[in-house]
């Protein structure tokens, strides 16, 4: 971790995305609060979430927009747009207003999906190959950490401050962000791969993301076995209500104790994933994360409160180590031009399947025990889990098992 913050370049956008990934957990929660504190209404709060995630639809379009502008000011920029989309929410005042919170959510929502493929290539440009994941390591662990902590800040900011002055104070942090990432520029610049774009269409470019996932064969693996993985963690995300009245005997505001729980295993797994990706690989760091996954929810079958903790901190942990893995995966066995297209397509390919999921499992919980529920997706978990483990060895990182020194600016 020390030789890796030595490298300007990687320090520079650490501190940037902290900021923003501050504001941004805080933000989420605020929004779908806020919507229920000025209706009274569950459906037009969740509806909230709903407008967040439309984006989704668009990803494609923008991964290609990531790969033919320069990172560095696809990240200054998208910041600083974010601050701006931000300030209409200052006019937010009663229900009628509820327009603006539906539309500001949207335009956040695309905002996430391109800054998340923004870092996912920009990452590669500022520290070398061997330092990957120690990159992706630490981004993980501050992403974790603001899960845990952003909901608290954001609802006691939200009860001091009311909507409109906390979305003021976003505003703020993405527009530091931004001004922070500006310093990004004095690092050395990457050389771009060109695209022979004159023999392709439109659609061809926009979609060549997605085919590169298809045609690697290691990707493809990984991509399809992280979807599966993401369908049974959607399920299990409807039951835990169930589990916590009929299994514990417990309120709904239990439910709070476990997600912290699994807070927890989400730093703990942060911090160990770059090793684990060093020791086993990619590939086995992500069949590792699923098989955690996996025990945590075969733990759930039991209720019981010795259980529930530890099953939640496994489940937590599987999350970190399962995207440092993919995301080193990814970034090593793309070439530069693609990797914004590729990574959209990677995360529409396992958000996609992960919302319905959770739909599905809304269903299924009202006609089939919890339980059973909790067995199959542990079960089906541990299957996927296990086939990437033997296929570990596809891909060996193409990393020294030292991390290099940091004597040079990135």
């Amino acid at each position: 971790m020390k030789s890796l913050l030595g490298r300007r370049g990687f320090w520079t956008i650490f501190v940037a995305l902290t900021v923003s990934m501050l504001a941004e957990s805080v933000l989420i929660l605020a929004l779908g609060v806020w919507v229920k504190d000025l209706t009274g209404s569950d459906g037009l709060a969740g509806a909230t979430f709903l407008a967040l995630s439309a984006p989704m639809l668009v990803a494609p379009l923008a991964g290609w927009v990531v790969d033919r502008i320069p990172r560095r000011v696809i990240f200054v920029a998208l910041n600083l747009i974010t601050a701006g989309l931000l300030l209409p929410l200052l006019a937010v005042r009663q229900e009628s207003d509820l327009w603006i919170v539906y539309t500001v959510a949207v335009g956040y929502g695309l905002s996430y999906i391109v800054l998340g493929a923004t870092v996912s290539a920009l990452v590669p440009e500022l520290v070398p190959a061997d330092l990957l994941p120690e990159a992706n390591s630490a981004l993980q662990t501050v992403k974790q950490a603001l899960r845990l902590l952003g909901p608290l800040i954001g609802a006691g900011l939200f009860s001091l401050l009311g909507g409109a002055k906390l979305a003021a104070v976003c505003a703020v942090c993405f527009l530091v962000a931004g001004v922070v990432g500006m310093f990004l520029g004095a690092g050395q610049q990457v050389v771009r791969i060109p695209e022979a774009s004159g023999r392709m269409t439109w659609s061809s470019e926009v979609s060549a993301g997605l085919r590169h996932l298809v045609r690697d064969p290691v990707l493809r693996k990984v991509a399809v076995c992280s979807a599966l993985s993401m369908i049974g963690l959607g399920v299990g995300e409807s039951l835990y209500f169930a589990y916590v009245d009929q299994g514990l005997g417990r309120d709904a505001a239990f439910l709070g104790v476990l997600v912290s729980a699994q807070g927890v295993g989400g730093v703990a797994g942060g911090v160990v994933s770059a090793r684990i990706v060093r020791r086993f690989g990619e590939v086995g760091a992500v069949g590792i994360g699923i098989a955690l996954f996996a025990l945590g929810s075969l733990a759930l079958v039991q209720p019981t409160l010795w259980l529930a903790l530890p099953a939640s901190v496994l489940i937590g942990m599987g999350l970190p180590v399962s995207m440092v893995g993919t995301n080193t995966l990814l970034q090593r066995r793309t070439p530069a031009h693609l990797l914004g297209r590729a990574a959209t397509a990677l995360d529409a390919l396992v958000s996609g399947p992960q919302a319905l999921a959770i739909g599905a499992g809304a269903v299924l919980v009202g006609v089939v025990d919890y339980r059973l529920l909790f067995a199959v997706t542990g079960v089906a978990m541990a299957c996927v889990g296990g086939q990437l483990w033997i296929a570990r060895r596809l891909a060996q990182p193409a990393v020294p098992a030292t991390p290099a020194r940091a004597d040079l600016p990135g």
